[in-house]
């Protein structure tokens, strides 16, 4: 194989303020850098998802997010979390849904999906600690 991990991921987000806000106080990735585009009225902010980048795009009127029917592409984007309870119980106390918990068929652990501001499904992946 020629990769040696993912590098980062893309995001363009409807209310750049409101992504912000959830990966950063809910899901705790940290701001590490951000550039302005004025030329391109957008802005990218860069997270740290600690194995890879998160790029957070602004962009003015995007098209909304295409979810049902399902369309070919980027399907969602899968986390992984060693404190499996724990997490559920923070999206609980800060009131965010979640898809009933299943097992993984690949790795037998626990999983479940949440959404970002703009609908992105993302799931979070039990791991062993």
């Amino acid at each position: 194989m020629i990769f040696e991990g993912i590098n980062h991921i893309a995001i363009i987000s409807s209310n750049l303020e409101a992504s912000i806000h959830f990966y950063t106080n809910i899901l705790g990735m940290k701001e590490f850098h951000r550039i302005d585009r004025p030329e391109r009225e957008s802005t990218i902010v860069y997270l740290d998802a600690k194995t890879c980048i998160i790029e957070l795009f602004s962009f003015p009127n995007p098209p909304e997010r295409l979810s049902y029917p399902e369309a070919v592409g980027l399907r969602h984007i899968a986390f992984s979390v060693k404190n499996f309870d724990e997490v559920i119980q923070m999206l609980e106390d800060t009131l965010i849904s979640y898809t009933p918990i299943q097992i993984d068929a690949r790795t037998g652990k626990r999983m479940t999906f949440i959404s970002d501001p703009d609908k992105l499904p993302i799931e979070l992946c039990e791991i062993d600690e």
